[in-house]
């Protein structure tokens, strides 16, 4: 693990293997000076052909009528209204021309609040309310299939007990609690939402003994300190609730069936399911409240002040604990049962390799009307689809198939779009090239996007052919503001249905949209809200659409997979060198990875002698489509090199090496989750070990790369 330094002999190598690269990179250069990465000159010119004629096509409509259809109704999974929802998509999808396929699973989760009730006991009687104020001006709160606010996957119980507030109910801040000397067990907590997944405040609260959690959203967060709030802003007002799933199984996706598909009960397929007994859920009653009624229970705590940066934004000095005259009383009695949820999925196959796949995918499900989160993605996709259709109608059919992915069960914990990769684990392994996800598309007007290293510079060069709304700039400037030559582009976290294809299979993703204040997982998240304050002359989401429409065409169209491989050595060396700055922090000694550093700099040369062949390659007199075809595959074999049978020791079902979610927050990107879970533990113990996974898979990607090289230079 010590560096050594290079010999002066490596180093002539090294710098006679640079001045053949460059030579060869200025020779390509000279042939394709307009190309897009993984296009002869010819296909290139051909495909800006067809991106103007995608342009011309889009209707700025319908993007609105579809997402004032989609939210008439609250539609959580496993409703009549959400089966409606279901019908809508199927119907818009064959219309356009798309094949349409349904992809049903019956899983295991609560389809309903059930009965509950929060009330301070002592030192007098207050039953806080559970559910938004209905709105003189705002019809869609009256709707009588809005449910109180409600965290699925709760235990249930009826518990009375002393209050303590825990911030965020991070981690890290029980941890603190237990610092200050506040006793957590036999106690119901408090904590705000934000800093983590809800459901890791309900597992750290239970782990630390407490009886039950209220969970609220400060309006230092979300509120009148921010702004105005709702009907007269975007921001929460006092009895706006954050509703959301509890979830948190080492995997992701059904909880009784880790790693295979939940297949229908009564399908010819038979899938072993664990018993519910031994499924990881949890025990503690757990709700959400408004800002408005934690209040009432915040102002009568008498215990100690809380840490600065405790502080909310209620007008009073925040306390650790409420003392033995502050009981309170929260009954939770929620119901799990096998509830069927339905993916539904558009396919426009490829002419020429129908076997290779583009995936776009949002979820439909929501806890409400859910106009900004999912709606205003899967309306978006709509559109896409019809656009796409008029191609087709046209004579335009791209390359590749385009996959339109609709998941269901998402709000619950990611589930829809889990138990589809499971069940096309094989499939795509061998033909998925990218899934991108749009997952609540338009909330707002700041553009930003996450992808694997791959796709990244796909977004960047897409966002300079769209035009911003609302300015004179194309959506690359806009998104890259202060920021020199480029916008800042994200890695991918965990949250939403990316994460099976990314993190479980190795599928290139990315995550993109346009946010800003909103009313996440409200009921008060309706077109209404959309209409009046997300985006009134509704062009943000013709924006997106546009975004997705070329980068889906540009990855199908490509004689070969224009996917950027520079980048892989370019972000490895980057996370490695990050990484071994937190590990001397507590283990000083520490003087890096010794192998790995050696295979990243064999992989900056693989890389960009392989990016520059298929560029000669194409700029051939005349080249073997039936060659591109069989490298293509082997293209779509590399990420896979990142994927490790035996996974990650916080969870196996998470077996990319190179990014996961963060196991402690849910949310946060990984990046080299093997070292990132050793230092979050601050332990050294497995370095030789994680030292022999990286380089290995390093290696193997390096191979791949050089293979292909091999096999293009002989051809």
């Amino acid at each position: 693990m010590i560096l050594k330094q290079s010999s002066r002999k490596h180093l002539f190598i090294m710098n006679n293997e640079h001045l053949f690269l460059s030579f060869l990179l200025f020779f390509t250069i000279q042939f394709s000076m307009a190309q897009y990465e993984g296009y002869s000159l010819a296909r290139w010119e051909n495909q800006l052909k067809i991106e103007d004629q995608f342009f011309s096509l889009q209707d700025h409509t319908t993007f609105k009528s579809h997402l004032k259809e989609l939210t008439l109704r609250p539609h959580v999974v496993g409703s009549e209204a959400n089966t409606n929802v279901q019908k809508y998509m199927v119907s818009v999808m064959k219309n356009a021309g798309l094949i349409v396929k349904e992809y049903p699973y019956d899983v295991y989760l609560p389809k309903e609040p059930g009965t509950s009730l929060i009330e301070i006991v002592t030192p007098l009687r207050i039953v806080l309310t559970q559910q938004e104020n209905i709105l003189e001006n705002d019809s869609y709160s009256k709707d009588p299939l809005l449910w109180k606010g409600w965290n699925a996957f709760s235990g249930s119980g009826d518990v009375t007990a002393e209050v303590v507030y825990a911030n965020y109910g991070r981690k890290e801040d029980f941890e603190q609690l237990k610092t200050l000397g506040v006793e957590v067990k036999g106690k119901i907590v408090l904590a705000r939402y934000g800093g983590n997944f809800r459901g890791f405040k309900a597992k750290f609260a239970e782990a630390n003994g407490a009886a039950g959690l209220i969970i609220y959203t400060d309006p230092k967060d979300s509120g009148y300190t921010k702004g105005l709030v709702y009907p007269e802003g975007p921001f929460y007002n006092e009895s706006t609730i954050q509703r959301g799933s509890l979830l948190t199984s080492d995997f992701t996706g059904d909880p009784l069936t880790p790693f295979e598909p939940a297949l229908p009960i009564d399908g010819r397929q038979k899938v072993k399911r664990l018993d519910p007994k031994n499924a990881e859920l949890h025990t503690i009653p757990v709700t959400p409240i408004a800002y408005g009624e934690a209040k009432k229970i915040l102002g009568l705590m008498n215990g100690a002040a809380v840490p600065q940066k405790w502080q909310g934004g209620l007008p009073f000095t925040y306390r650790l604990e409420g003392g033995t005259q502050l009981k309170v009383r929260l009954q939770v009695n929620q119901k799990i049962d096998f509830v069927r949820a339905t993916n539904v999925v558009g396919i426009i196959k490829g002419s020429e390799a129908p076997d290779e796949w583009i995936i776009l995918g949002s979820h439909y499900d929501a806890w409400g009307f859910g106009a900004t989160d999912p709606n205003s993605g899967t309306a978006m996709l709509l559109n896409l689809s019809e656009t796409l259709g008029k191609l087709m109608k046209q004579g335009i059919q791209p390359k590749r198939s385009i996959m339109i992915a609709h998941w269901d069960a998402e709000e619950h914990g990611v589930i829809g779009s889990s138990e589809w990769v499971e069940q096309m684990r094989d499939e795509l392994k061998a033909k998925g090239i990218a899934y991108m996800n749009f997952d609540g598309g338009v909330s707002g007007k700041n553009f930003g996007a996450s992808a694997a290293p791959t796709l990244k510079k796909l977004v960047m060069e897409a966002s300079k052919k769209v035009n911003y709304p609302y300015t004179d700039q194309n959506l690359f400037d806009f998104w890259k503001k202060d920021n020199i030559d480029q916008p800042k582009i994200g890695n991918l976290g965990g949250g939403s249905d990316h994460i099976a294809f990314y993190m479980h299979v190795g599928v290139p993703s990315m995550s993109g949209g346009a946010g800003g204040p909103n009313l996440y997982h409200s009921n008060y998240d309706s077109f209404q809200f959309y209409e009046q304050f997300v985006d009134p002359e509704f062009k943000m989401g013709p924006m997106i659409e546009q975004l997705a429409g070329l980068m889906a065409l540009r990855l199908a169209n490509g004689n070969f997979i224009p996917y950027n491989l520079n980048k892989y050595p370019a972000d490895l060396k980057m996370h490695f060198n990050a990484a071994t700055v937190k590990i001397k922090k507590y283990h000083p000694e520490f003087e890096g990875f010794q192998s790995v550093t050696k295979s990243i700099e064999e992989l900056e040369k693989s890389s960009e002698k392989l990016t520059n062949m298929m560029k000669l390659y194409l700029n051939k007199d005349a080249y073997s489509k039936k060659n591109v075809s069989k490298w293509n595959k082997q293209l779509i074999a590399l990420e896979k090199s990142f994927i490790s049978e035996k996974g990650m020791y916080f969870g196996s079902w998470y077996k990319s090496l190179y990014a996961s979610s963060d196991p402690f927050s849910g949310y946060a990107a990984w990046i080299l989750p093997g070292l990132e879970y050793e230092i979050a533990i601050k332990s050294s113990a497995r370095f030789i070990e994680w030292e022999d996974r990286y380089t290995n898979a390093i290696n193997s990607l390096n191979e791949k790369m050089k293979r292909i090289s091999t096999e293009i230079e002989t051809n």
